[in-house]
């Protein structure tokens, strides 16, 4: 807490100082005095965000492009926004997201999620698919409780929707490079225009790459892991022959190399949460590159997808049909157990810490074919009538081959499918220039099935075949007091479908089934823009109820992989999201979260670390074995993993005008985590608090000439963060990026 202190100090201090520089000398610009006006798609409607009876954040423009300045994928936008979280202990290829303090922590490359990756109006179902580069954006809507009307299963916790930028009929383009430590490159451009009078292109592509920085103390070799190349591109044709038909062909291609999720052996003493001395930034101490056919934790993964998007207007209707197909393949390989095996005892272990030992290798390769198809088909009515719908059908099919090699036995493999089919519908009533009630309804039919091969029986599996039909709704509505701040009540309903589990099956196991899991949730809030539309504040208190969540229970002694069902899962908390613009020179954004999550089962027991080096604080009961004695966890009552209980950010722009034509700007962002337990059974090792990051960026802008230049900075106090942990061997840890400085040009054509 002490640190955050510290950069809140700094980041005060940089705006401080420079608004005192710059007080005597401001050049009047144009009128920039008043906040801009948002607009979003949350309701596949394009609206204002002050209309919509939802909790929703948006990021854009320099506060977006920044977050991602230093190389960061997806992940970096992890406590950017109130009430959204996400790790991964699989790279940049599987990233997880939480919301509202609701996620799932399975590693597996098949593992549903309950928040949805919705990009260019596509589902990003599979875990692989979520993790697309993103570049040349729109917007990003952060949509937060269950969406299942509109966009359906899996989206219990909310649905995070990506929007790029698309073609325009007049000329544009730019094109921006920066460089930083670590070998950072990173080069980004897009151009399009008018190709003929009815159509239209845009071609953004991104290269992105790190140099391995981190050395392998046990062979020796210097910079052996920690970069990535990921290189992509997106291309975009609109196509508007008459004026009631318009098309939008997107064809996009993503390849990426690179290092995996860095696991950290012996890092964490028992009895404590803070990393001990044998953590080394700069070091690990691996020996899969000896005894496993892997080097290093290396990944590699390739995807194509495309889309076709097409409205016609009929007059009094609008009918919109949008076709997407997604593939992907590659691999991730891991030292699992994150140092040398056995070879390294307390005693010899290279900083001389007692916090345990490596009691045998884990390595694991994890390799995944993936192809989606989707088809929706919507109406929806056009016009200004005091009501309004929107009404369609949804249709997915999926194919995934997951294969799993842990070395000391041949691989094995498993195939899973997934078929889903819905139909929605939903209608907006204006019941008086100040009051509108929003229903919606979804009917939907999800069938899962699963085959393979088990190498450890050396026999097939038993096919497994799930189906489930549910019913979501939401209710909403909205009253404005006057044209400045409206109150919104919303009771909402969803579901996250019924699970299998098939990795243990290179494990000697067998898989294992969670059943569907409902929500229902109530929220209300209020939407303000005051003093002449210089401060925006919304806010949201929300409360929701989850019958039979489900969770994966990770680790033991032998690091496995089960699905269950809690009889119940509560969350409670609130949202505050705001933006201040002090002077036309002067703008400052905050936003807080507070989740209060709870598991109500009082039977259910959760494997605790197989290792015996973490000290588990519920209340536990010994289970025989043939491997020894374990122990299980009572976790009734405990918070949701990786469900951070506050959020808080906070960013700021000063400008000081140079001449007629430039400006001089410092940027700065925080981001603070509160209190997370990262595991269901909690421990005194795996619960962290008060971890947070600062970002900076000084720069200048010419308008006249349409180029910037900056210095960055992300992490630039340099925190060690601890991000995820694996219990079933030793105290083994993930950490955060550290501190990286670069900088940055950026040129635009008209």
């Amino acid at each position: 807490m002490k640190k955050a202190v510290i950069a809140l100090s700094i980041q005060a201090a940089l705006f401080t100082s420079f608004t005192t520089f710059a007080a005597e000398d401001v050049v009047e610009k144009k009128d920039d005095s008043k906040l801009e006006k948002i607009t979003v798609t949350a309701l596949k409607r394009t609206q204002s965000i002050q209309d919509v009876p939802l909790s929703i954040a948006t990021l854009s423009g320099e506060k977006f492009e920044n977050i991602l300045a230093g190389g960061d994928d997806i992940l970096a936008l992890a406590t950017r926004v109130p009430g959204l979280y996400a790790e991964s202990s699989n790279g940049r290829a599987a990233p997880r997201f939480y919301m509202r303090g609701l996620g799932n922590t399975d590693f597996d490359l098949a593992a549903s999620q309950p928040v949805s990756i919705i990009m260019d109006e596509v589902v990003m179902e599979n875990v692989v698919l979520k993790s697309f580069p993103l570049f040349d954006m729109d917007q990003v809507e952060i949509i937060r409780g269950p969406q299942g009307s509109l966009f359906g299963r899996n989206t219990t916790a909310g649905v995070i929707k990506f929007t790029s930028r698309k073609p325009t009929d007049d000329f544009e383009a730019y094109v921006k490079a920066g460089a930083g430590t670590y070998g950072l490159i990173n080069l980004e451009g897009a151009v399009g225009g008018g190709l003929t009078d009815e159509l239209s292109a845009r071609l953004s592509v991104l290269s992105q790459s790190k140099d391995d920085w981190i050395d392998n103390g046990y062979t020796g070799e210097d910079n052996a892991l920690g970069g990535h190349e990921d290189q992509a591109y997106r291309l975009q044709l609109a196509y508007k022959p008459t004026n009631e038909l318009d098309m939008l062909f997107n064809i996009h291609s993503r390849s990426l190399e690179g290092t995996s999720s860095v696991f950290r052996a012996m890092v964490i003493n028992q009895g404590s949460s803070e990393l001990n001395n044998n953590y080394d930034r700069d070091t690990v101490w691996y020996d899969e590159g000896v005894n496993a056919s892997g080097d290093n934790n290396p990944q590699s993964f390739d995807s194509d997808g495309w889309s076709l998007t097409a409205n016609y207007d009929f007059g009094d209707f609008t009918l919109t049909s949008i076709t997407a197909n997604e593939s992907a393949k590659g691999y991730s390989l891991g030292d699992i157990d994150g140092g040398a095996g056995a070879v390294y005892l307390p005693e010899t272990f290279p900083n001389n810490e007692t916090s345990g030992f490596i009691s045998f290798n884990s390595n694991t390769q994890d390799a995944a074919d993936i192809d989606q198809f989707t088809q929706e088909i919507r109406l929806s009515s056009n016009g200004d009538n005091n009501y309004s719908w929107q009404t369609g059908v949804f249709y997915f099919d999926s194919e995934l081959e997951v294969a799993t090699s842990p070395f000391f036995i041949p691989t094995s493999t498993v195939n899973q499918t997934n078929t889903t089919w819905a139909v929605f519908g939903q209608g907006t009533y204006d019941v008086s220039d100040m009051t509108t009630v929003v229903a919606g309804l979804r009917y939907t039919e999800d069938e899962k099935g699963l085959t393979g091969y088990s190498s450890g029986f050396d026999a097939d599996v038993t096919p497994i075949d799930l189906s489930d039909n549910q019913v979501s709704w939401e209710l909403m509505a909205n009253h404005k007091l006057d044209s400045d701040m409206s109150l919104y009540a919303r009771v909402s309903n969803g579901f996250r479908a019924q699970s299998i589990q098939g990795r243990d099956v290179a494990f000697f196991g067998t898989p294992s089934v969670a059943e569907s899991e409902t929500i229902m949730s109530y929220e209300a809030g209020f939407k303000s823009d005051l003093f002449n539309n210089t401060v925006r504040l919304n806010g949201a208190v929300f409360h929701y109820t989850i019958n039979d969540i489900q969770l994966t229970a990770v680790g033991g002694n032998g690091n496995s992989i089960g699905l269950t069902n809690a009889g119940k899962g509560v969350g409670t908390g609130f949202e505050l999201d705001s933006e201040i613009r002090i002077t036309e020179d002067f703008l400052v954004t905050a936003g807080f979260s507070y989740n209060k999550t709870e598991l109500q089962d009082e039977d259910l027991l959760i494997g605790t670390c197989g290792s015996g080096q973490c000290t588990p604080t519920d209340r536990t009961v010994e289970r025989v074995t043939a491997d020894g004695p374990v122990y299980d966890a009572y976790v009734d009552g405990n918070p949701f993993p990786n469900a951070p209980e506050t959020i808080f950010t906070l960013t700021g722009r000063y400008s000081l005008p140079i001449g007629d034509s430039g400006e001089m700007f410092v940027y700065s962002d925080y981001a603070y985590q509160g209190e997370t337990s990262l595991f269901i059974y909690q421990t005194e090792e795996y619960v962290t608090d008060g971890q947070f990051e600062l970002g900076l960026r000084i720069g200048y802008v010419n308008f006249d000439m349409d180029y910037e230049v900056a210095l960055f900075g992300r992490n630039i106090t340099d925190e060690d963060n601890l991000k995820a942990g694996i219990d079933f061997n030793n105290n083994t840890g993930v950490v955060n990026e550290p501190a990286i400085w670069g900088v940055e040009f950026k040129k635009s054509f008209f």
